[in-house]
């Protein structure tokens, strides 16, 4: 049993982005990796399911379900995300591990967007924009500072304080010039990266907000109802998808599907493609790049088994039991 602390201790940013690849690059190669998903909507939130296996020191498989309440902070001084992960043994069922899925959720997500950023965004890029700032936000930071040099930072939030607070956290995480900005397109034009990690249901970024060669990844969209990008950015940039079904079902892409503005074929690649170099990422340095990430379940369980083996090496779940 992993408790949030325990899943921060073993889990560090550059092994995440080392094992997301590789979950990436196993699925591109062709190799079984399969995996499912399934939601309940609420008044207030949402119950998300995701299960998945994948051959890694050994087979393994998760099941993970999440709660996602976004008032929670606000109303309730509670996450937005709470939830687990349990952790099976691919070969015979056993579970082996269950563990806190928010804090494993966040460091995952933002590995993933690494990974996109080490392939899609341009090589000197290091000037990034935060469209939101909460957790997620700060795991952002932490996971683009393994894969490129940042030197100026933009934070927006309709939370004035957040904002402020993340800006702060990011001068001192990265020794970067980091400031709360006052407008968004403004902010977003000067930007080699951008980050969208909103519970927004309308569209934050349109065509003319973005400078030529950017790159963004789009991270809020996980559910149908969520939008951060405008379908006529997505018509004009290349988009790279996480998940090709999940993306046209609940991601920014849902939404150019259904106005007709773009068909699937008009999809550069996924992720996967790109790592397993099936599929060309960036063409040139002047093309925008949109990464439409909603998140696999192949993720959780790359991330989970670090967790698991360096527990087991450590023997920290009999420190936590005993």
């Amino acid at each position: 049993m992993l408790d949030a602390d325990s899943v921060i201790r073993l889990l560090d940013m550059p092994s995440c982005i080392r094992g997301v690849e590789q979950a990436f690059r196993a699925r591109g190669e062709g190799r079984p990796v399969p995996s499912t998903m399934s939601g309940l909507e609420f008044a207030r939130g949402s119950l998300h399911a995701k299960m998945a296996s994948l051959e890694l020191s050994r087979s393994y498989a998760v099941a993970k379900v999440n709660a996602n309440f976004p008032r929670n902070p606000l109303e309730y001084g509670l996450p937005t995300i709470q939830g687990v992960v349990v952790l099976f043994d691919g070969a015979n069922g056993v579970p082996l591990a269950i563990m806190d899925s928010a804090v494993l959720t966040t460091i995952r997500t933002a590995a993933a967007s690494a990974v996109g950023a080490s392939l899609l965004a341009r090589t000197d890029a290091s000037t990034v924009t935060f469209i939101g700032c909460g957790v997620q936000a700060r795991a952002h930071l932490d996971a683009l500072c393994h894969v490129r040099k940042l030197t100026r930072i933009f934070a927006l939030d309709t939370r004035p304080a957040i904002a402020e607070e993340f800006s702060v956290f990011a001068r001192s995480a990265c020794d970067a010039d980091a400031s709360v900005a006052s407008s968004l397109a403004a902010a977003a034009r000067a930007s080699d990266i951008i980050v969208t990690t909103t519970p927004s249901r309308s569209a934050l970024l349109d065509v003319g907000d973005v400078s030529p060669g950017g790159f963004i990844a789009a991270v809020g969209a996980d559910n149908e109802h969520k939008q951060e990008i405008a379908p006529a950015l997505l018509r004009t940039a290349a988009v790279v998808v996480d998940d090709l079904e999940q993306c046209a079902r609940f991601g920014d892409l849902h939404h150019a599907l259904a106005a007709g503005i773009m068909r699937r074929e008009d999809v550069r690649a996924s992720l996967d493609q790109i790592v397993a170099g099936t599929k060309p990422g960036r063409l040139d340095d002047d093309e925008i790049i949109v990464f439409d990430s909603t998140g696999l379940a192949i993720e959780d369980v790359a991330a989970a088994a670090l967790v698991y083996e360096r527990a087991a090496a450590t023997n920290v779940d009999k420190m936590l039991n005993s």
